[in-house]
Protein backbone atom coordinates (compact mmCIF):
# COMPACT_ATOMS: atom_id res chain seq x y z
CA UNK A 1 0.00 0.00 0.00
CA UNK A 2 1.29 3.48 -0.88
CA UNK A 3 0.32 6.48 1.26
CA UNK A 4 0.37 9.76 -0.67
CA UNK A 5 -1.19 12.19 1.80
CA UNK A 6 -1.72 12.63 5.51
CA UNK A 7 -5.24 12.45 6.89
CA UNK A 8 -4.69 14.52 10.04
CA UNK A 9 -3.02 14.21 13.40
CA UNK A 10 -4.35 12.08 16.24
CA UNK A 11 -3.14 14.61 18.83
CA UNK A 12 -5.21 17.36 17.19
CA UNK A 13 -8.14 15.42 15.69
CA UNK A 14 -8.03 12.30 17.88
CA UNK A 15 -11.30 12.50 19.77
CA UNK A 16 -12.86 9.05 19.36
CA UNK A 17 -10.63 7.93 16.48
CA UNK A 18 -9.40 4.89 18.41
CA UNK A 19 -12.90 3.69 19.29
CA UNK A 20 -13.49 0.35 17.59
CA UNK A 21 -10.46 0.62 15.30
CA UNK A 22 -7.39 -1.58 15.14
CA UNK A 23 -4.46 0.83 15.76
CA UNK A 24 -1.02 0.29 14.22
CA UNK A 25 1.96 2.62 14.50
CA UNK A 26 4.84 3.39 12.17
CA UNK A 27 7.69 4.09 14.58
CA UNK A 28 10.27 6.48 13.13
CA UNK A 29 13.41 8.22 14.35
CA UNK A 30 13.32 11.99 14.05
CA UNK A 31 15.74 11.95 11.09
CA UNK A 32 13.21 10.02 8.95
CA UNK A 33 10.47 12.63 9.44
CA UNK A 34 11.94 14.77 6.64
CA UNK A 35 11.93 11.98 4.04
CA UNK A 36 9.11 12.37 1.50
CA UNK A 37 9.61 8.91 -0.05
CA UNK A 38 10.38 5.86 2.06
CA UNK A 39 9.36 2.30 2.86
CA UNK A 40 8.18 1.77 6.43
CA UNK A 41 6.70 -1.02 8.55
CA UNK A 42 4.05 -0.82 11.24
CA UNK A 43 4.51 -2.26 14.71
CA UNK A 44 2.35 -5.17 13.44
CA UNK A 45 4.65 -5.95 10.50
CA UNK A 46 2.61 -4.37 7.68
CA UNK A 47 4.79 -2.72 5.02
CA UNK A 48 3.78 0.65 3.60
CA UNK A 49 5.27 2.98 1.05
CA UNK A 50 5.24 6.71 1.73
CA UNK A 51 5.22 9.00 -1.29
CA UNK A 52 4.16 12.29 0.22
CA UNK A 53 3.74 15.50 -1.72
CA UNK A 54 5.96 18.42 -0.73
CA UNK A 55 4.69 19.96 2.46
CA UNK A 56 5.30 19.94 6.16
CA UNK A 57 7.51 17.23 7.67
CA UNK A 58 5.93 14.25 9.37
CA UNK A 59 5.08 14.72 13.06
CA UNK A 60 4.29 12.46 15.98
CA UNK A 61 0.64 11.44 15.72
CA UNK A 62 0.20 12.01 11.97
CA UNK A 63 -2.53 9.78 10.56
CA UNK A 64 -1.39 7.80 7.53
CA UNK A 65 -4.55 5.73 7.09
CA UNK A 66 -7.99 5.63 8.63
CA UNK A 67 -10.91 3.34 7.74
CA UNK A 68 -13.97 2.17 9.64
CA UNK A 69 -11.92 -0.66 11.15
CA UNK A 70 -8.29 0.52 11.27
CA UNK A 71 -5.99 3.42 12.02
CA UNK A 72 -2.28 3.80 11.21
CA UNK A 73 -0.34 6.64 12.80
CA UNK A 74 3.24 7.89 13.04
CA UNK A 75 5.00 7.50 16.37
CA UNK A 76 8.32 9.33 16.76
CA UNK A 77 11.17 7.93 18.80
CA UNK A 78 12.67 10.26 21.40
CA UNK A 79 15.81 12.17 20.39
CA UNK A 80 18.87 12.48 22.63
CA UNK A 81 19.10 16.25 23.21
CA UNK A 82 20.77 18.89 25.33
CA UNK A 83 18.28 21.33 26.86
CA UNK A 84 20.20 24.55 27.50
CA UNK A 85 18.78 27.14 29.89
CA UNK A 86 21.07 30.20 29.91
CA UNK A 87 20.91 32.33 33.04
CA UNK A 88 21.21 35.69 31.27
CA UNK A 89 20.88 37.32 27.87
CA UNK A 90 24.69 37.50 27.76
CA UNK A 91 24.97 33.73 28.36
CA UNK A 92 22.29 33.07 25.75
CA UNK A 93 24.06 35.20 23.15
CA UNK A 94 27.46 33.67 23.87
CA UNK A 95 26.19 30.09 23.77
CA UNK A 96 23.99 30.61 20.69
CA UNK A 97 26.81 32.36 18.82
CA UNK A 98 29.36 29.70 19.75
CA UNK A 99 27.10 26.82 18.77
CA UNK A 100 26.00 28.67 15.64
CA UNK A 101 29.61 28.73 14.50
CA UNK A 102 29.44 24.93 14.54
CA UNK A 103 26.39 25.10 12.21
CA UNK A 104 24.43 23.14 14.79
CA UNK A 105 20.68 23.42 14.44
CA UNK A 106 18.85 24.59 17.55
CA UNK A 107 15.20 24.83 18.51
CA UNK A 108 13.97 27.49 20.93
CA UNK A 109 11.13 27.24 23.44
CA UNK A 110 9.69 29.74 25.90
CA UNK A 111 8.20 29.49 29.38
CA UNK A 112 4.80 28.61 27.92
CA UNK A 113 6.22 25.39 26.41
CA UNK A 114 6.43 21.94 27.97
CA UNK A 115 9.91 22.90 29.22
CA UNK A 116 8.49 25.62 31.48
CA UNK A 117 11.50 27.87 30.81
CA UNK A 118 13.23 29.78 28.05
CA UNK A 119 15.51 27.12 26.55
CA UNK A 120 17.52 26.22 23.50
CA UNK A 121 17.48 22.54 22.49
CA UNK A 122 20.17 20.89 20.35
CA UNK A 123 20.87 17.29 19.40
CA UNK A 124 23.26 15.63 21.81
CA UNK A 125 26.93 15.91 20.88
CA UNK A 126 29.72 15.15 23.32
CA UNK A 127 31.79 18.13 22.13
CA UNK A 128 28.84 20.47 22.74
CA UNK A 129 28.36 18.97 26.20
CA UNK A 130 32.07 19.52 26.92
CA UNK A 131 31.75 23.14 25.73
CA UNK A 132 28.74 23.71 28.01
CA UNK A 133 30.54 22.17 31.00
CA UNK A 134 33.68 24.22 30.33
CA UNK A 135 31.64 27.45 30.24
CA UNK A 136 29.49 26.48 33.26
CA UNK A 137 26.27 26.72 31.25
CA UNK A 138 23.05 25.38 32.72
CA UNK A 139 21.92 22.41 30.67
CA UNK A 140 20.38 18.97 30.99
CA UNK A 141 20.63 15.92 28.75
CA UNK A 142 17.17 14.49 27.97
CA UNK A 143 15.30 12.14 25.66
CA UNK A 144 12.57 14.18 23.93
CA UNK A 145 10.09 13.73 21.13
CA UNK A 146 10.80 16.89 19.19
CA UNK A 147 7.91 18.71 17.48
CA UNK A 148 10.15 19.48 14.49
CA UNK A 149 12.95 17.24 13.24
CA UNK A 150 16.51 18.54 13.31
CA UNK A 151 17.88 19.12 9.82
CA UNK A 152 21.47 19.34 8.67
CA UNK A 153 22.31 23.00 8.18
CA UNK A 154 23.73 23.61 4.72
CA UNK A 155 26.45 26.20 4.64
CA UNK A 156 29.05 27.73 2.33
CA UNK A 157 31.50 30.59 2.73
Amino acid sequence: MIIEKLVGNIHEDGSGLLDGRHHEKVILPSADLVKRIQRVSTDHGRELGLRLAPGPDLRDGDILLITDSELITVSVLPTDVLVIAPESIFDMGFIAHSLGNRHLQAQFFDRESEYGADVMVVQYDHTVEDFLKHHHARYERQERIMPVPFRHAEHTH
